[in-house]
């Protein structure tokens, strides 16, 4: 464990150090080259986006082949960085409790930090291009600290801290929209739904600029239409927001729909596209989208894992059930609950309540013994305030009447 500390610590100051080298030898071609906005540049948009559509479907080797050549071409420039710690993201966006790719996104996003830093400082003309990769970095750094199995809330506290800050300077120019105005639309949003729905976090917004939902909405729209490098994440927080909180599930399955079936291999758009379905009660095509998953789990495609497997065998054993195909229903609901255990979610309400469908079933086929057991589990893995304790409790209780 020691050696592996020093080897990661060491690897980052040596690639601290040649960084620093190549920034101090490619400034005069910054100088040079001070009329190329990159992140605005339509000649690089064309260039970089076929390996954009690369990375969110996926096939991550061969954005990143095209990553790295952008670094050798731009390295005083922050966005190959970014991308190439982007690309790092999106491997633990399937499963985010998965730390396995922690330390090079992290990496990453510590030399898209450093290089944007040199650019802010000495490079007057591209400070708000500079800004904008140092408030993205940040942020994304912050929201990796707070995502489970890390909560470290103080880094996640800092990183966002700084995120907000250099935010802010962006905010002086409108020249980078509607790239820009990703992060301003989050902060419009979050800064009043937080409060709103978290009463204790009301104090700390009183330190933070006023924001507004609804502009947050609408910039979040308008960065969807018409950004180039922030139009998928964008999309994301979108579709999310509609679904979740704004109760607008027609518009969230159509961007759903539209994520999917423009990226086919992102199991996280697959996944999202069948939890809409689901939502919908569009039955036949949930069937068909959930039996894929399951496929692709089974063939180790790439992000396919446990996560999506919890989700897709829960909505076949919800299907099979309504449908009295009971033994159907009963395999599927057993695969949930395996899939759950192996991610260790033993918490979520697709566990516990397939659980309780299993032991539900079991007490129609008369196998009383087996559905005491499920009923039991439920009661000693979930909370006594949640649902699924009162269910299986008042479930275990008739059945000890009828005995």
């Amino acid at each position: 464990m020691c050696v592996r500390f020093f080897l990661v610590k060491s690897i980052r100051i040596l690639i601290f150090i040649l960084l620093s080298v190549g920034l101090r030898h490619s400034y005069a071609q910054v100088k040079r080259d001070t009329s190329i906005v990159l992140i605005n540049n339509v000649a690089m948009q064309i260039e970089i986006s076929d390996a954009l559509n690369d990375l969110y479907n996926f096939k991550f080797a061969k954005a990143e082949q095209q990553f790295r050549w952008f670094k050798q071409k731009y390295e005083w420039h922050p966005l190959p960085y970014f991308l190439l710690g982007l690309s790092e993201w999106w491997k633990i966006m399937p499963n985010t409790r998965d730390t396995r790719y922690d330390e090079r996104f992290l990496a990453y996003m510590d030399s898209t930090i450093m290089v944007a830093e040199h650019l802010y400082k000495k490079v007057p003309e591209y400070k708000i291009e500079a800004a904008f990769f140092l408030a993205a970095a940040h942020g994304f750094k912050g929201r990796l600290y707070s995502e489970e199995e890390r909560k470290n809330w103080g880094k996640a506290t800092l990183e966002g801290k700084s995120a907000l800050n250099y935010m802010e300077v962006c905010r002086e120019k409108d020249y980078l929209s509607p790239e820009l105005l990703f992060g301003d639309a989050l902060y419009n949003y979050f800064s009043v739904w937080v409060p709103e729905n978290y009463k204790s976090l009301r104090p700390i917004m009183w330190f933070f600029r006023k924001g507004d939902k609804q502009l947050g909405l609408k910039q979040l729209k308008e960065v969807s239409y018409n950004a180039f490098y922030t139009r998928t994440e964008a999309m994301v927080w979108l579709m999310r927001i509609l679904n979740s909180y704004e109760n607008d599930q027609v518009r969230a399955f159509q961007i759903a729909e539209y994520l999917y079936q423009t990226y086919p291999d992102n199991p996280y758009f697959h996944r999202y596209y069948a939890r809409v379905l689901y939502s919908r009660g569009s039955f036949p095509e949930l069937e068909i989208q959930s039996k894929k998953i399951l496929a692709r789990i089974d063939s180790a495609q790439t992000g396919y894992e446990a996560t999506s497997g919890r989700y897709a065998a829960f909505f076949l054993g919800q299907l099979y059930e309504n449908q009295r195909k009971l033994d159907e229903a009963k395999k599927y609901y057993s695969l949930a609950v395996r899939y759950a255990e192996e991610i260790g979610a033993n918490e979520s309400g697709y566990y516990l309540f397939s659980l309780i469908a299993l032991g539900e079933i079991n007490e129609k086929q008369g196998n009383k013994a087996e559905a005491k057991r499920y009923f039991k589990e439920v009661k000693n893995k979930s909370n006594r305030k949640d649902e699924a304790y009162k269910d299986a409790k008042k479930r275990l209780k008739n059945l000890e009447k009828g005995d």
